[in-house]
């Protein structure tokens, strides 16, 4: 086990018993029983222009407070990415728009005293669209002349590639070495094209806020969120109003994964709190976190590696085509993960290009999904990597072991930065003996019309955004010596209130329960840029770190008079300082009291940020066991075996559930999950009746092992997990059905009418 108290240990979380006995501690539990009860009137069309509405008879309607309109509303372009200033985002967006962009677009905002006035008074508004031609196939989209966003005051803050009126969210090329060079000189070169679906996060708590004025005239919103700083950034630039007038509130988050990284919908309870002074609250429906939300961005990526006999790979071209929708928050961040979170994987390579384009549809708007872009790419360059390994003849383990980034390296395609810690190479070997690979590769005929085989994919991510995310906490010494740690970051459900505890308390020599951890509200937490990135350990614990160590300087400075020594001679054990010397004490509990009375000295309390010029990453190897039906194409997950480079392992409990949650989510994208369009761009899949995850009795055995490395700029050596565990399996998966039946899907889902019709067409 672990060297330390509590860092490496299966700490029960901190809001575990609340949780499970059902406490009020969610978003509509919390919020007052006299609230405005808001609900919006969505667009039948994917793209027109109202030319009248008519919200006289609405009015009439008992009970209702407010409606209001694209008229009522600051003509001020902004967006909901929750991403730091200025953001790559561009400001595409309004409270209420003349012109609506996707089936489901907000029309109007209409607040009642009760959900039955509402929904009568939705009915009865009139409104009159001039209906345009909507541009649905994002094949299309770049320099088409149906423009998304023909608008004069669009405007991108950070240059990014962005065009309005070419249709561009974001366009960019990267590259390193001599390209053209490294082809010509290979002896193969293999080109394909990979197509992945868009995925709802579909968490069981939807998209919620509730909002009101406080005494002193100020906006509070309480919402269920990732990043409460920039909701507060987001709501000034929609209602105009400053930063210093709204406060937010985070309660605990019913599940996020990247959803709530985007202010889907907090701006409407808040603009009608605004406009009236009443408490409104507004709780988005399944149907509507389905139809008008933020899945993942879909996307189309064409590769082309130039490898040797032998299995050297030369030389990776990467084009990524990416599908933002209707509005662009996170489009320009999202797609840069397709590629530098996959080539660098094959960091041998001598040279590669990677080139991009986001494009604006009439469909419902894309935002971030836990991976963020790294599992399109990692979808498309695992299943390449494949296709060349049985092309050249090679075992596909074999191949990556020749080509795989190793510590040490600098990764190019990686932003130039080091791999300090890397423990790539280990996961690969283990997770091979866990699943037996090399007696069941490729496949076995099962002799009664099935056929089992085995696939593999790795996978990086990162653990921040480089020189950008910054974390802040400030500790509190109390009467008693117990701690107070205010954070900004977002705990979502994943357990970041007790990790940064553990953190603390091995700082402190104390225990866990002495770490009162208190949780997000802009008005009393040190900034942090939200819980995304997969940043929250990496970044905010190292500012627990230095925090801590701030703090333990200064009780060392406030025992100088009573140990009549100086700190040099001082030792905390965490209970007491004691002089060295002479083996004079004074305990944490007579300073934090004596810190209470006439001290004009230093308060006992400190606050320390952190941000970091690299974002080390975490790898992983994955591998999937599947049955696949000779018959009907029916393919059936059999056990996967997951491998983990998270550095050092801070709760192995909380980490064995984020790679168990994240693989379960991997293989929803893999087999299942589809957002369906029909043909005037209306969502299908508004249900989970229609948009189908896993449940347990889909998901296999899945075997998780931690393979821990070090990594030097780390809090106790660790980095990211939240992320990096839903990439492998759609490659996984993927990999694994060509073994079995020598069908090749490149399209996600891996449906059984796809692999019929491929063993038809062989």
């Amino acid at each position: 086990m672990s060297e330390y108290k509590n860092v490496n240990r299966p700490v029960r979380k901190k809001d575990a018993m609340a949780l499970v006995t059902g406490k009020p501690v969610y978003t509509d539990d919390l919020a007052p029983a006299d609230c405005l009860t808001v609900k919006l009137l969505r667009s039948p069309h994917a793209h027109a222009l109202i030319e009248d509405i008519d919200i006289s008879a609405a009015m009439k309607v008992p009970g209702i407070e407010a409606v209001f309109t694209y008229k009522d509303v600051p003509n001020e372009r902004f967006s909901i990415a929750g991403q730091t200033y200025p953001e790559a985002s561009p400001y595409d967006r309004l409270i209420l728009d003349k012109r609506v962009r996707f089936v489901d677009d907000a029309v109007a905002i209409v607040a009642g005293e009760s959900e039955k006035a509402v929904d009568r008074a939705l009915k009865l508004i009139k409104v009159k669209y001039n209906v345009l031609e909507p541009l649905l196939d994002f094949r299309r989209a770049k320099d088409n002349e149906i423009l998304v966003h023909p608008e004069d005051n669009w405007r991108s803050l950070c240059p990014v590639g962005a065009d309005n009126k070419r249709n561009l969210c974001a366009s960019e090329t990267s590259e390193h070495g001599d390209l053209e060079k490294a082809f010509a000189e290979s002896d193969v070169v293999f080109e394909n094209t990979y197509h992945t679906q868009a995925n709802q996060q579909a968490m069981m708590e939807t998209f919620r806020a509730y909002s009101y004025m406080d005494t002193y005239g100020r906006l509070n919103v309480v919402t269920s969120t990732q990043i409460p700083f920039h909701v507060r950034r987001i709501l000034s630039n929609a209602l105009c109003i400053p930063k210093s007038k709204i406060r937010v509130i985070k309660p605990r988050i019913g599940g996020g994964f990247g959803a709530k990284q985007t202010a889907v919908m907090e701006m409407y309870p808040a603009f009608v709190t605004y406009k009236t002074g009443k408490k409104a609250k507004m709780i988005y429906t399944r149907q509507e976190s389905q139809t008008a939300s933020s899945p993942r961005h879909e996307m189309e990526i064409k590769l082309k590696i130039g490898a040797m006999r032998d299995g050297t790979i030369k030389a990776i071209d990467m084009y990524t085509l990416s599908n933002s929708g209707a509005f662009g928050e996170h489009g320009p961040t999202t797609v840069g993960l397709s590629g530098h979170k996959s080539i660098p994987l094959y960091n041998r390579a001598e040279a590669y290009r990677f080139v991009y384009d986001v494009v604006y549809t009439n469909y419902m708007a894309a935002g971030a999904y836990r991976g963020y872009g790294a599992p399109q790419g990692m979808f498309a360059m695992e299943s390449a990597i494949d296709e060349l390994a049985h092309m050249l003849n090679i075992d596909p383990i074999k191949i990556r072991e020749k080509n795989m980034v190793r510590e040490g390296d600098t990764m190019y395609a990686y932003y130039g930065e080091p791999a300090n810690s890397c423990a790539l190479d280990r996961c690969l070997e283990r997770a091979r003996e866990l699943m037996d690979w090399d007696s069941k590769y490729p496949s076995k005929d099962m002799g009664n019309g099935k056929i089992r085989a085995v696939g593999m994919a790795m996978a990086m991510q990162g653990s921040c955004i480089s020189s950008l995310d910054t974390g802040s906490v400030t500790l509190r010494v109390n009467d008693d010596g117990f701690y107070t740690l205010l954070i900004g970051a977002s705990d979502m459900g994943t357990g970041c209130d007790t990790i940064l505890a553990q953190m603390a308390a091995d700082c402190l020599c104390c225990d866990v329960d002495d770490i009162i951890v208190h949780g997000v509200d802009t008005d009393s937490s040190p900034y942090d840029s939200g819980s995304y990135a997969s940043s929250t350990t990496y970044i905010t614990g190292m500012a627990v770190v230095k925090t801590c160590e701030t703090l333990i300087a200064k009780l060392k400075h406030y025992a100088k008079p009573f140990l009549e020594c100086g700190e040099e001679d001082m030792e905390f054990n965490g209970r007491e300082i004691i002089n060295t010397k002479n083996n004079k004490k004074i305990s944490l509990k007579d300073i934090a009291y004596s810190s209470q009375n006439n001290n004009d000295a230093e308060a006992l309390c400190a606050t320390e940020s952190h941000s970091s010029p690299i974002s080390p990453p975490p790898f992983m190897v994955g591998m999937a066991e599947v049955e696949v039906d000779k018959e009907t194409g029916k393919t059936e997950l059999i056990n996967y075996k997951a491998v983990v480079d998270c550095g050092t392992v801070i709760n192995p409990n909380l980490a064995r559930i984020q790679t168990e949650g994240g693989l379960v989510q991997g293989i929803g994208m893999a087999l299942y999950e589809d957002v369906v369009y029909n043909e005037k761009g209306g969502t299908l899949s508004n249900s989970l009746m229609q948009y189908k995850i896993p449940t347990r009795q889909d998901i296999c055995d899945i075997q998780v092992e931690f393979e821990p490395s070090y990594e030097p700029t780390g809090p106790f050596g660790a980095k990211s997990i939240g992320e990096i565990v839903i990439n492998t399996p759609p490659p996984a998966i993927a990999n694994a059905v060509y073994n079995a039946v020598g069908v090749r899907i490149r399209e996600l889902p891996i449906t059984p009418e796809k692999i019929y019709n491929g063993m038809k067409k062989k």
